[in-house]
């Protein structure tokens, strides 16, 4: 790490510590921050984003932390995991301690922990927690956009979401591409004492197979009485374009498609403090599709529609994911179309955001 890069870091550490905020680089995607035993440095994170006051944050703690600070038990199962995991993208939900203020996990007695491996944001967190009177400092970070947009992966990508944050009001840390790219696999250990077992709330890169492997069990799928957790939300992670899914496969099925897309365009959607501009009228002249293809196109693209190929592969694919969708969103589609990936255990991360993406719109007919 250069010279500069270090002093960045630590000149973020103390901003941290002054109560302002700072975007930083995890493996996941970038991470708006604060202190989070601090409720006003805190509470300045949902006034960015636009965040609902209930909707709880993830505090992100130096792999040389305690999480006993913070958790009011440690259960077994939580070193466990902890030991095999972390640093890495899985963020434990366990019982908050009674000293931790309430801001960080919406009013919720629970709390959501994770030791990120990024090397910026680790070197930030071990900056920041020697400068805490107990040498355990956690910085409460949710991904650094506007609230229920698609999260960032890139340094650009926080500007654009906050281009009249100056870098007095946020200081951003450069870390290069997040690698993994969807946000962190969320597990509930919280309940545990109630007779509750393991329940994943939310899916990611560690998948409900890996986690298995540990606990001996596949966890649970979320219930009624889980934990409030970030992203898990109906609607969310959407670009400003309507977006749908499909099973198409062939030419023929993708040609149907946009004949019927051009016949009824998704429903427009308004993001939280954004307008979304209106679609054209059905069957106007000139409108203009992404179809997002699994691993080859199906041949020439019928007029009006424009192939973005990802890999078919679940880690390659949802590390370019949220690039491509801000890409295509910036470029002036009327909709975007994501082919559906496969049931497989191993797609569940990046099935669970294209859904949640796609439920920001009502489907357009016949789709």
């Amino acid at each position: 790490m250069s010279d500069d890069a270090q002093a960045r870091i630590i000149q973020a550490a103390h901003r941290l510590i002054q109560g302002r905020l700072v975007a930083f680089p995890t493996e996941t995607v970038y991470g708006l921050g604060a202190d989070a035993e601090n409720p006003q440095a805190v509470a300045r994170i949902y006034a960015a984003k636009r965040r609902p006051a209930d909707h709880p944050v993830i505090v992100h703690l130096a792999p040389d932390a305690d999480p006993g600070y913070w958790a009011a038990r440690v259960p077994h199962l939580a070193s466990r995991l902890i030991a095999v995991f972390w640093p890495g993208p899985l963020t434990l939900i366990l019982p908050r301690a009674a000293h931790i203020p309430d801001a960080v996990s919406g009013g919720q007695d629970s709390i959501g922990l994770r030791c990120p491996s990024h090397p910026v944001a680790q070197a930030m967190l071990h900056v920041f927690s020697a400068l805490k009177p107990h040498g355990g400092g956690g910085v409460a970070a949710p991904s650094a956009n506007q609230f229920g947009r698609v999260s960032p992966t890139r340094a650009d990508h926080v500007r654009a979401e906050f281009p009249d944050l100056d870098d007095q009001a946020l200081m951003i840390l450069e870390g290069g591409a997040s690698a993994v790219g969807i946000e962190s696999t969320i597990l509930d250990l919280s309940r545990l004492d109630q007779g509750m077992p393991p329940v994943l709330l939310r899916p990611g890169h560690i998948s409900r197979v890996q986690l298995a492997e540990v606990l001996g069990e596949l966890p649970a799928l979320p219930d009624a009485a889980a934990p409030r957790v970030s992203g898990s939300l109906k609607a969310h992670y959407a670009p400003r374009t309507p977006v749908i899914l499909a099973d198409a496969g062939s030419l023929a099925d993708w040609a149907g498609l946009l004949r019927r897309l051009r016949a009824g365009l998704p429903d427009r959607r308004s993001a939280p403090g954004r307008d979304v501009p209106a679609p054209p009228p059905a069957g106007e002249a000139g409108s203009r599709f992404a179809a997002v293809v699994l691993g080859a196109a199906p041949g020439a693209a019928p007029a009006g529609l424009d192939w973005v190929v990802l890999p078919e592969d679940p880690v390659r694919y949802a590390h370019r994911l949220y690039a491509v969708l801000r890409d295509l969103d910036a470029s002036g589609y009327d909709g975007i179309v994501l082919q559906r990936p496969p049931a497989d255990p191993a797609w569940q991360g990046v099935g669970d955001r294209i859904a949640r993406a796609a439920a920001a719109f009502s489907s357009a007919p016949g789709v």
